[in-house]
């Protein structure tokens, strides 16, 4: 009833009202129970009752008996329905019915493993009372406890030999299984002879580079696994994603089963699409979703409803908890009630915290002593903190899957519950907000992998062959033979491997697994150097692709909430240094990119353009940043840098405007991308310009050496027209109009009175979107437009391509989803509230420049498949 009077409370506060953009309300739910099943073993029966459990659900039982069938099972169902129960029980079942049998379950955080370790203790504990085991016996025998343990990187090392020996449900991660168990698989013998369950938790994590590597560390163990002699069966669970089956089967790379049946009980759930209010019309600027975030927990903290708050980085954690607890964030109306709360009601929760802190903080959940937790996704997983109140979410999860499963963290048993998205000025949080249904229906995100990218699966093979020799015509999973053949040459060329009598070794010193991260395809990394106060620390590192535009020189790099600027990159010493300060800024890197072709896979005609797919080369070039201030984005200043150009070999989308399109909108007057004609003067005015300046730049005074310096328009050139919208060169190119700069500080002088064409709009747009399909980082897709490609014989092209050497399947599939993508976009554009561009349709025009909405539109409209 509380939450019914907050809901109420705010229907009638306009400041509020105004911002709900949808609201949805899924009734609440009935169980389906189905007796316990036959062959259940009556201790585990106990256990279970003991607990308050007197039946199953009816996907957990379609569960055991799919799994008592032999078959592989997918579980996908609501969160907090039971899904561990599903591998439980026919795991545990197995376990004390088979003296020998062993069981492996996968989580992919160590949170979660600690978590289900204590689940399994409360029901083996339970289950190991004394009960008949001959049923024509009255003498009633103890049951022996299951051995259970936990190995992963901080299992003490004089732990390790006995977990080895004499556990028989292990819990690791995939990371552990790949450096820890497989390279020393002797040792795991006995495990991996009697292994016959393998359980995979949250299956949409694995997805992407992760995924892909993931793939091939279950090739290993299954290719160890045979040769123990063992056909280990799989249990996966997953959320809600749109291919569960194809996901489980790719990563498995066997059947599987679907498990959908939702059986569990659920009460009222209130899920809505909060949009902050706009505070400038024009450019479509709305109030911070952090801040009005903050106001909404506040009245859930005045309503003395349990709430977890996700926020989308270690930052925005930490200004929430400072906000929420010193009273200093700018609230519209601060709530009087919350002077009541005391501060150690409201708790943190992130990457960074002492496992010791994060189990205090579970229980105070648990138990109900925190009222409110401000978590990242470190929360969004099933580790066990009981059921919410509210779920309160600052800004899109990146995926709807990653969405359901932090909303799904309110609800506890059969008590009403809500969540609260809050949309930031992001375009896809923007489409999301004025497209509900579109969120609301059945998820479109495709979970995709790719174990065979070449990178990723010479990395695996060189570690499967030191753990066993390879066969010379041997499969690898599903990769046939002839092409293993061709890896495992490649490496006896380098002289990794020695071949001999039809088998291929391992000839090489280095242990290869401790040089393959499961969270990137290269194996190279820069690693990270603190030297703060004259001490020399290591915190982290990143992957050597990354790390030319992420801790650059100058760069702002942040680091489990301590903020570093980069003072050198080394990247022949894979080594970058840091000091920590201070810092009111972030910063974005200037790139210039020149991409060519390598091969095109496919290519078709679709309206007004050209759809492609193909491989390219992405050759970047590292030019200068940007210094942004925090929150209000405002640019601070722009430096020149310049480092060695990087490579990367992938594959992209491609879409081309065809003449006809282009001539279309070339006869509106909304074509911006043709190079300027600046008249018949230009020559002559340029040169007494230069001469008048001295041959110096005008910002940064360097002189003109070799190359003369460029000549700018302090008012750009395109906004002279005469009363017939003809160019007026004559105005446009007075001396006082025009600056000599050198090439440094044109690049920054271009920046700021940018006029954003509608390619690079529909460009900026596009790759936003595309996450929307794709179920990946906006990170992991590359942008470019170029109004003269060589990838379609200069003609105007958007390219979007994978950011992962090789590419695991994103341009594809972008490529697939052409119709539905351009659709809506062409939506998301129509119906931003701005009058010219904004951060939440086609992007930002420069200060005194143009957004280029108009000019995106009028592309869309001839080539979007259904236009509005």
């Amino acid at each position: 009833m509380t939450l019914t009077r907050l809901l109420n409370a705010w229907q009638t506060e306009p400041s509020i009202a105004d911002c709900i953009a949808a609201r949805q309300t899924e009734p609440a739910r009935q169980p389906q129970y189905t007796p316990f099943p036959e062959g259940l073993n009556p201790a585990l029966i106990e256990a279970l009752k003991a607990k308050g459990i007197s039946a199953l659900y009816t996907h957990q039982y379609a569960t055991w008996e799919h799994v008592h069938q032999g078959r592989n099972i997918i579980v996908v169902t609501s969160t907090a329905s039971g899904k561990t129960l599903c591998y439980n029980l026919p795991v545990l079942n197995y376990l004390y019915r088979h003296a020998e049998g062993r069981a492996l379950y996968l989580f992919p955080t160590k949170a979660l493993a600690q978590d289900q370790f204590s689940t399994l203790q409360e029901i083996t504990q339970g289950a190991s009372f004394p009960y008949p085991r001959d049923s024509q016996s009255s003498q009633k025998q103890p049951l022996s406890p299951i051995p259970i343990a936990i190995y992963d990187g901080d299992t003490p090392a004089s732990a390790r030999p006995a977990i080895r020996k004499q556990a028989r449900l292990l819990i690791t991660n995939p990371d552990m299984l790949h450096m820890g168990i497989l390279p020393h698989h002797t040792a795991w013998s006995e495990f991996l002879r009697n292994l016959h369950f393998i359980v995979i938790d949250e299956l949409h994590i694995y997805r992407g580079v992760f995924g892909s590597h993931v793939a091939n560390v279950l090739r290993r163990l299954k290719r160890l696994t045979r040769f123990y002699g063992s056909h280990p069966q799989f249990i996966l669970t997953s959320a809600t994603i749109a291919n569960p089956i194809e996901l489980a089967q790719k990563l498995i790379e066997e059947d599987v089963v679907l498990v959908d049946n939702d059986g569990s009980a659920r009460g009222p759930r209130h899920f809505l699409i909060y949009n902050p209010p706009i505070v400038n019309q024009e450019l479509g600027l709305r109030r911070s979703a952090l801040i009005e975030s903050v106001r909404l927990a506040e009245d859930l903290l005045a309503y003395d409803i349990q709430t977890i708050l996700f926020g989308r980085s270690r930052r925005s954690v930490e200004l929430i908890l400072t906000y929420l607890t010193q009273k200093t964030a700018p609230t519209p109306k601060p709530h009087p009630k919350v002077n009541q709360i005391e501060k150690s009601l409201i708790r943190g929760y992130r990457s960074g915290y002492l496992p010791e802190e994060r189990r205090k903080i579970e229980q105070g959940l648990r138990s109900g002593a925190v009222r409110l937790v401000v978590a990242t996704n470190a929360l969004e997983l099933g580790v066990d903190i009981g059921g919410m109140g509210a779920s309160l979410l600052v800004g899109y999860p990146g995926t709807i899957a990653a969405t359901r499963q932090q909303a799904g963290r309110a609800g506890r048993g059969q008590e009403p519950s809500v969540a609260i998205l809050v949309a930031t000025a992001n375009p896809l949080d923007q489409f999301l907000a004025h497209h509900p249904d579109y969120f609301f229906g059945q998820s479109p995100e495709q979970a995709l992998i790719n174990p065979d990218n070449p990178l990723i699966l010479l990395a695996h093979l060189r570690c499967a062959v030191f753990e066993l020799p390879f066969e010379e015509n041997e499969a690898f999973g599903k990769l046939e033979s002839t092409q293993v053949h061709e890896f495992l040459e490649f490496l006896r060329s380098s002289q990794i491997l020695h071949y001999s009598q039809g088998r291929y070794y391992w000839m090489a010193d280095n242990y290869p697994a401790e040089g393959v991260s499961l969270r990137s395809a290269s194996p190279n990394h820069i690693l990270l150097q603190n030297q703060t106060n004259g001490s020399t620390s290591t915190i982290g590192q990143v992957d050597y692709e990354s790390a030319p535009w992420m801790v650059h020189p100058g760069a702002v790099y942040i680091h489990e909430g301590r903020t570093f600027l980069v003072e050198n990159l080394d990247l022949e010493q894979y080594l970058a240094t840091l000091r920590e300060v201070d810092l009111d800024y972030y910063t974005e890197p200037i790139t210039e990119t020149t991409i060519q072709l390598l091969e095109k896979y496919a290519e078709s005609d679709v309206r007004g353009a050209t759809k492609a797919q193909g491989e390219i080369k992405v050759t970047t070039q590292l030019v200068g940043f940007r210094k942004i201030r925090w929150f209000t984005h405002e640019v601070l200043g722009i430096e020149e840098i310049n480092l060695p150009p990087t490579e990367l070999l992938t594959t992209a989308y491609w879409l081309s405007l065809s003449d006809d399109t282009v001539n279309q909108i070339r006869e509106r007057g909304l074509w911006r991308n043709d190079p300027n004609q600046y008249g018949p003067n230009w020559g002559t005015q340029r040169d007494l310009a230069r001469a008048r300046d001295a041959y110096r730049c005008q910002v940064c005074g360097a002189p003109e050496t070799g190359r003369a310096h460029d000549v700018h328009h302090k008012i750009p050139f395109r906004f002279f027209k005469d009363e017939h919208g003809t160019p007026d060169f004559i105005r446009a190119n007075m001396l006082d109009n025009l600056v000599t700069l050198c090439p440094a500080c044109h690049r920054r002088a271009e920046t700021g009175v940018y006029v954003r064409s509608g390619l690079a709009g529909l460009a900026y747009a596009i790759a936003h979107l595309a996450p929307l399909f794709l179920m990946c980082d906006r990170n992991d897709i590359g942008i470019h437009s170029d109004p003269q490609s060589n990838l379609s014989l200069g003609r105007p092209t958007i390219i979007l391509y994978d950011r992962i050497p090789a590419g695991i399947g994103l341009s594809q599939k972008i490529y697939e989803s052409h119709d539905l993508l351009l659709s809506r976009v062409h939506e998301l554009i129509a119906t931003c509230e701005c009058s010219d561009g904004c951060p939440s349709c086609v992007g930002p025009g420069g200060e005194n420049g143009l957004g280029g909405k108009p000019e995106t539109l009028a592309i869309l409209s001839l080539i979007t498949p259904t236009p509005l």
